[in-house]
């Protein structure tokens, strides 16, 4: 039953980009008392809990994950009384706080890193990762950069290179150093004493590299135009056989408090994903599944991936899903505005825990943002490829006026042109928007138990249309789902139409066969 659950598998995540929520000190980017301000629309959206994506002090090199202090708030965001009232004020509200942890690579200005780069006996140089060069000079190794170019930064005062993962500005943190795992962990502690609920994980597969510093092989799939870094297969950079063991002791530390969530950012294959729920599952509670954010958009794909994906978890393992981020194209942009209404209805049916992405609600889609307007380095290391996260972190538009209720001030990013009707004050009022369906879903979800706890069976696709079944004891309800453009008509069991994407369905019954419009989706409640 849904009441024996834990709250992070009953309940729904939202996704806040804290820099593009609610301005309240007018320098056009988001902070914690904004998020304060806007925390009823979570509540009045039915969603239970708020994930934060970085708030600590940083130069902001990469947007707060190149941390400079891990027990702290970045003065672009408020103070850590701020952050205390905001933890305060979303439990007041039955809302729990997630906040992200990032423990692969600081900023090359923490003081840590400060320390290490000083001398090679200075007694941090150990807690990242530092090597000679090669033989013949120039980088140890052939790794890359998830930003392009090599992942090796010469230190020329030391005469050697230390690795990173992203931008040079934030080299990796060595987790095979005894101290510094113990500092690492030690900040779980710092944030979970504040009564933080639970971590996202920043990169999770990738703490721990190759202590042989092996070269990575070519990938033979590399096609050109892609990042640069994916010429090479990650090997030895990636996915390593010792990071379980890390991950076992970050959920030790969260199981020492109450219940409290441990989710991991993931981006491998079902088979390896599913590893980092652990053994006995001693790991992560939720291993981010990005599967729907990398698919193509087609009832056979996703049937086939909830099938393998629901073979691969272990037992007792509790699945999840997620169709945006602040990394990835924003879905109605993906999939299309219509499918968008579509997509709302699959993620809180299917079984396991979803994640909503800011302005997912209301359709947000990405936004063109101008040359010189350009923020992210990803964009700014590797022009022309499209890489830039910019037009999915665009500001939120709460209202119509001149600066979306985000700000008084021009915002950090441009607010999108479509904004005056694309908003969350008018789709409020307008029973028949995106963020209503959102919010009527939201609302079926919670007071209906089959689609929390229910086993999921009889996925399948038939044409355009992505089918399955949610049971618990005697209540059985089929969703049905027309991911094309033309109208559809499948065999269906004689029951009641309790919800569509369309509104106007809701209360009719079904007898022999189902007639879906284009980009309609069905929720039916079997007789």
């Amino acid at each position: 039953m849904a009441a024996d659950l834990k709250w992070w598998q009953r309940g729904v995540l939202y996704q806040i980009y804290p820099r593009s929520f609610q301005d309240t000190n007018k320098d056009g980017i988001g902070d914690l008392p904004g998020i304060i301000e806007r925390l009823d629309h979570l509540v009045d959206l039915g969603v239970d809990a708020a994930w934060i994506s970085p708030i600590y002090p940083s130069p902001m090199a990469d947007f707060g994950y190149d941390v400079s202090d891990y027990c702290g708030v970045a003065p672009l965001f408020g103070t850590l009384g701020d952050c205390d009232r905001l933890i305060a004020a979303a439990h007041a509200r039955n809302l729990k706080i997630i906040l992200d942890y990032v423990p692969n690579h600081t900023s090359d200005q923490h003081p840590w890193f400060l320390q290490s780069r000083r001398s090679r006996k200075n007694p941090y140089r150990d807690w990242y990762i530092w090597h000679d060069p090669a033989p013949h000079g120039g980088p140890p190794n052939n790794w890359l950069s998830n930003f392009g170019g090599s992942a090796w930064g010469l230190d020329e005062a030391t005469g050697q290179y230390y690795y990173h993962s992203f931008l040079k500005e934030q080299p990796d943190l060595n987790w095979r150093n005894a101290a510094t795992r113990h500092a690492m962990l030690h900040v779980l502690n710092f944030w979970l004493d504040r009564g933080v609920d639970g971590f996202r994980v920043d990169v999770l597969w990738m703490l721990i590299k190759d202590d042989q510093f092996r070269d990575n092989p070519p990938n033979p799939g590399y096609v050109p135009g892609n990042p640069s870094h994916h010429r090479l297969l990650s090997v030895y950079t990636a996915n390593r056989p010792e990071v379980h063991e890390i991950v076992a002791e970050m959920r030790a530390v969260l199981d020492a408090y109450r219940n409290r969530v441990l989710i991991g950012e993931i981006y491998l294959p079902i088979n390896q994903l599913v590893t980092y729920y652990g053994a006995d599952l001693n790991g992560a509670q939720l291993p981010f599944n990005f599967q729907l954010i990398e698919s193509a958009w087609s009832a056979e794909g996703i049937a086939e991936i909830i099938q393998k994906y629901e073979a691969a978890l272990p037992p007792g393992a509790w699945p999840n899903w997620v169709l945006g981020n602040h990394d990835k194209s924003r879905l109605a942009s993906r999939i299309g505005e219509a499918q968008a209404r579509v997509a709302a209805m699959m993620l809180l049916t299917l079984r396991g825990t979803p994640t909503i992405y800011y302005g997912e609600e209301i359709g947000m889609l990405d936004v063109s943002i101008p040359p010189d307007e350009i923020q992210d380095p990803a964009e700014k290391n590797e022009p022309g490829l499209g890489l830039g996260r910019d037009p999915e972190r665009t500001p939120i538009p709460w209202d119509g006026s001149l600066y979306a209720g985000f700000s008084r001030v021009k915002p950090w990013l441009p607010i999108g042109l479509d904004h005056l009707a694309r908003n969350v004050s008018a789709q409020h009022t307008d029973p028949s928007s995106l963020l209503n369906l959102y919010r009527q879903l939201l609302a079926l979800r919670r007071k209906t138990p089959a689609l929390i706890s229910g086993g999921i069976s009889n996925v399948s696709a038939t044409g355009h249309v992505l089918t399955y079944q949610r049971t618990l004891g005697a209540d059985k309800f089929t969703i049905s789902l027309n991911l094309g453009r033309d109208a559809q008509q499948i065999p269906h069991a004689a029951g009641t139409i309790i919800r569509s994407t369309h509104f106007d369905h809701s209360g009719h019954a079904i007898a022999n066969n189902l007639v879906l419009r284009p980009a309609e989706g069905v929720i039916s409640k079997l007789t």
